[in-house]
């Protein structure tokens, strides 16, 4: 059976390596994708991530610079549990992903599960573009959250839908 999968990019393109999610997202939207899942740039729209999640989905990657003390550019996989504290793993700069989990719990939801593919961020400072670090690691991380949707939507890589939302 296909389950329902949401990726949501998000971040602040206006604070350098904050747009990381953004990137991945709009690089996915250019690329088949399995069946069931779905792409969106959400931004720093938290509020209309928490509707989609209400409507229903089954899992939630999430991808978002990610700030673990690490190499910039080193990205990691954390997965949190739907009744997880995602503020103890989460540091956005501008969309509090705890805080979207929190109104959708307010809106009578409840989160799904969810896997975070964060980017450490090499610069978060006001302007645009992402660090060389960063960028360099947008490209693998697409192909990592394509393999990750194939799998929580069904182990199926069958590619049947191009494009994303915006947010």
């Amino acid at each position: 059976m296909t389950q329902q999968v949401l990726i949501a990019g998000v971040g602040n393109i206006f604070l350098r390596d904050d747009g990381f999610g953004s990137e991945v997202a709009r690089r996915l939207a250019t690329r088949p994708l399995p069946a069931g899942v779905r792409v969106v740039d959400y931004g720093i729209g938290g509020i209309h991530l928490a509707y989609d999640l209400l409507a229903g989905v089954d899992q939630l990657i999430l991808v978002d610079a990610l700030p673990r003390d690490v190499a910039p550019g080193t990205v990691s996989l954390l997965e949190v549990e739907p009744d997880g504290d995602l503020r103890s793993t989460v540091d956005s700069h501008a969309m509090d992903p705890a805080a979207v989990f929190a109104s959708l719990r307010g809106l009578g939801g409840v989160p799904p599960p969810t896997v975070v593919v964060g980017c450490e961020p090499a610069d978060v400072t006001e302007g645009m573009g992402l660090s060389p670090q960063v960028a360099a690691a947008v490209d693998p991380t697409v192909e990592q959250v394509l393999q990750l949707a194939a799998e929580r939507a069904g182990g199926r890589d069958a590619r049947a839908t191009t494009g994303a939302e915006g947010g």
